[in-house]
């Protein structure tokens, strides 16, 4: 079938809910993206940093190959093989940057997306502050509800998800949403310190991004990050780091708070974590991580056999000596190549996480992305003046190289 065949059919028959590129991707390999004309392309989006392994890698294939002959779905009424093995290297690498005498088991919930590890931390933080109330000798009523995000953040497209996405434009059409949820500015603790002397007694969590991605990549500080611990634990809320974009090795270390010299109580994973296979996962640690009681939560497909064999072979890879600081290196290059481009204002993020800002005046993002695709390169616009970067975690320093002498000339 011609890609003009295809798009003629998801014209008719796939919901509009994406502005598809003009291209139909069939193969892969590494960084590398193949279209229906056999055309090559380098990529560096990896499927919105979902593809850490780079395009079918060798050990993803054979793991995913092998379990699919085997078995590939029982549900969660029973243990399957792997799943404990997961939660403890995913509870290995959350306690990456703890002292081993302060370490304590992390345990993780599998979800099948970011969305729905976030709805899950949600959930938690509700469950865990009422539970907490009533052990207190309080009424239902009493027991904190609210969940403070951070403006411009995204955490999902659920309706609660939805709701703690702190970007109208996106909710607006979707009212009502559900309630419980109030934003402050990203990195002005002035503001998070007066909401918690305003409202307080009302949190139940703080739930933010280490670095937002879909506002164009934009770092928390770590000033910030150690008020919102430092508020969460005066007032025994939760602080839930949502590390869908920026974990599982993006930047270099494990997880993104990591880098912020903080330990929040419940992280949100998912894209890398599975290297394509759709896997979301939460994980908790301490008196957070007994909250949930069976019938609390579950999911049908959440860490099924095929998900879990798949996180399994990416973390084994994604755990080898040297992988983080390659990524570390990578992003530090591609940070500084992407500087020195006419047009380039203003570069921000973290490893292989990386946000520019074009000039205005110049080609505006949408039209470089759609320019890139004719000289080979997937690309992506998270605005109207950013361009996001956001390649599989194997890129090498040729690979940025090559994006930015094809780059330089689209600018």
């Amino acid at each position: 079938m011609t890609y003009q065949q295809e798009a003629e059919l998801e014209s008719r028959y796939v919901m509009p809910t994406f502005g598809r590129k003009p291209v139909e991707f069939v193969e892969g390999s590494g960084m590398t993206l193949v279209d229906s004309e056999g055309r090559e392309y380098l990529d560096f989006l990896s499927g919105i940093g979902v593809v850490s392994l780079g395009h079918c890698h060798p050990a993803l294939v054979a793991a995913v190959s092998e379990q699919a002959a085997k078995l590939m779905h029982v549900s969660n009424y029973y243990y399957i093989e792997k799943r404990g093995e997961v939660a403890r290297m995913l509870s290995d690498l959350l306690n990456a940057e703890v002292e081993p005498a302060e370490r304590s088991a992390w345990k993780t919930f599998f979800a099948n997306s970011g969305a729905e590890a976030n709805e899950c931390a949600i959930k938690l933080a509700r469950l865990y502050a009422r539970k907490r109330a009533v052990a207190a000798g309080k009424q239902d009523e009493a027991a904190p509800r609210l969940i403070v995000t951070i403006e411009r953040s995204f955490h999902g497209r659920t309706l609660a998800t939805l709701a703690a996405t702190a970007q109208p434009a996106k909710q607006e059409a979707f009212q009502p949403l559900p309630q419980g949820f109030v934003a402050t500015p990203l990195n002005d603790v002035a503001a998070l310190e007066q909401l918690f002397a305003e409202r307080g007694d009302e949190i139940c969590a703080v739930m933010l991004e280490c670095i937002q991605g879909e506002s164009g990549v934009h770092p928390c500080t770590a000033d910030f990050m150690a008020a919102a611990r430092r508020l969460t634990a005066e007032r025994g809320a939760l602080l839930i780091c949502d590390e869908v974009q920026c974990g599982i090795f993006r930047i270099g270390k494990p997880y993104g708070f990591q880098a912020l010299g903080v330990t929040p109580d419940v992280v949100t994973m998912a894209k890398g974590i599975a290297s394509g296979i759709p896997m979301g996962a939460c994980a908790a640690r301490g008196d957070a991580a007994d909250t949930f009681g069976p019938g609390d939560h579950g999911s049908t497909f959440g860490g099924s056999n095929i998900a879990i064999a798949a996180a399994h072979a990416t973390l084994t890879e994604l755990s080898r000596e040297g992988f983080g600081a390659h990524v570390a290196e990578v992003g530090a290059y591609l940070r500084e190549r992407l500087s020195a481009l006419p047009q380039v204002v203003e570069v921000r993020g973290d490893g292989l996480m990386v946000g520019a800002d074009l000039a205005e005046g110049g080609p505006s993002a949408g039209d470089v992305v759609l320019a890139g695709l004719e000289a080979g390169l997937v690309l992506n616009a998270p605005g109207p003046r950013t361009l996001r970067f956001l390649p599989p975690l194997i890129c090498e320093k040729a690979h940025v190289d090559a994006l930015v002498e094809r780059l330089g000339k689209l600018l």
